[in-house]
């Protein structure tokens, strides 16, 4: 029968300098009765299990789990040899199979979610050698349906995603794919609906993230959206309507991602709230919270990423057909003047500059040199090109094979991607 050693909780784990947030693991002898403040370690080993401390370092963090001294040098120097211990992140976790003695038998540390480090003990005699290797976590992909609705409750597509236990990626990817069609910081209302087809990532059995959006439907007040994603011969993945109408626009419905409201629209005249006399508003004011990233709505060139004394911090854009954007009130500017931008590129972050009452975005446009209103100015934008007839019996299979599996109620695909 095998032994198993007690040590008392409170008193054992303090003595032995071991933090909190690392757990002594064993499988103690079932006939034995343990006491509600022992610890039970097995003889042969312990395997523990921690995060990296904030402002550690390997050494340390060995002798704070006891390791014999002769095997530290050992073990940082295998470590160094296969990556940049200066880059070893506080908060990922790492595991440690320890003989009672102190000697390490197997080190484990997550790079990231792709990655994890390995160390083993090359042999139990003579002086302390390891084999160091980085390995690939393995990463299955399994394409599922998606769906939520938009509730009193739950009005933002955030919201809606968190209601269905999804992730906010998600939600980033939805809006990457609707954004030429639905402005989210103002389109959707309650009872509007949203379904996709997307690659969902897992490693181990735990979330690690999306794939691919395939395919998705957005039912917005009496409009429905389908978009399908298909890649052109020698082009790259893009998304189309089922008619093969592309639904990427020049323009961006919004330079937000997804913020719930629009808080002043543009006017010829209306009472500025510090001024305290009317004039015109030149553009939309969104809600946003500080330091919320903001994204060029097209490409073009920086023409101004400076101090304006009415916006604050500012940033203009000028585009091809006559077309300028402006992005005013930030906290942060992230581009300079002379710089090319590319759709959605980020050019600065939601602040309170300037003449503003509260944190906000002002966003304005400009045609051929006069402010137009760019809710208005957005929906007379032609779409991009669509698929050419020499693809159309291509892209009408991927269609109705996305569709099929995207209405469908249960997982379609499991693939396993290293």
């Amino acid at each position: 029968m095998r032994k198993s050693y007690y040590l008392g909780a409170a008193l054992g784990l303090f003595a032995l300098g071991l933090p909190s947030a690392f757990w002594l693991v064993s499988a103690a002898d079932p006939a034995a009765t343990v006491r509600a403040y022992d610890v039970p370690l097995e003889k042969d080993a312990d395997f523990l299990t921690g995060y990296v401390p904030a402002r550690t370092t390997l050494s340390n963090l060995f002798e704070n789990h006891m390791i014999q001294r002769a095997d530290t040098p050992a073990l940082v120097a295998s470590i160094s040899a296969a990556m940049d211990v200066r880059r070893m992140r506080a908060g990922q976790p790492y595991t440690i199979d320890r003989l009672l003695d102190g000697r390490v038998r197997r080190f484990e540390y997550e790079i990231d979610r792709d990655r994890r480090l390995t160390v083993s003990r090359a042999s139990s005699e003579g002086a302390p050698r390891f084999l160091t290797a980085i390995e690939r976590i393995p990463k299955e992909t399994t394409v599922v349906a998606v769906e939520g609705a938009m509730t009193r409750e739950t009005s933002s597509l955030i919201a809606a995603l968190d209601a269905s236990g999804e992730g906010l990626a998600l939600a980033l990817g939805i809006a990457d794919v609707f954004s030429g069609e639905i402005d989210f910081n103002s389109d959707l209302q309650p009872g509007d609906s949203f379904r996709v087809l997307v690659e969902r990532h897992t490693r181990e059995g735990k979330p690690a993230g999306y794939g691919a959006i395939l395919a998705g439907e957005i039912v917005n007040m009496d409009r429905k959206i389908r978009a399908i994603r298909f890649t052109p011969d020698g082009g790259s993945p893009a998304y189309y309507d089922e008619n093969g109408r592309s639904l990427k626009r020049f323009f961006l419905k919004s330079p937000l991602k997804f913020e719930p409201r629009i808080t002043s629209r543009f006017s010829s005249s209306r009472k500025h709230p510090i001024l305290g006399y009317a004039r015109a508003h030149n553009g939309v004011d969104y809600y946003a919270p500080a330091g919320a990233p903001v994204g060029a709505v097209a490409p073009g060139v920086v023409t101004l990423a400076g101090w304006t004394s009415g916006g604050g911090r500012t940033v203009k854009v000028r585009h091809n057909n006559g077309y300028e954007t402006e992005y005013l009130h930030l906290s942060a500017i992230s581009v300079r003047a002379g710089a090319r931008v590319g759709q959605g590129e980020l050019v600065g972050r939601v602040g309170q500059t300037g003449l503003a009452t509260g944190v906000h975005l002002h966003y304005g446009m400009k045609k051929h040199g006069r402010y137009v209103n760019p809710v208005i100015e957005h929906r007379n934008m032609p779409p991009g090109e669509p698929i050419a007839p020499t693809l159309m019996t291509v892209f009408t299979s991927d269609r109705d094979r996305y569709l099929q599996l995207m209405f469908k109620p249960t997982q379609s695909r499991a693939t396993n991607d290293n």
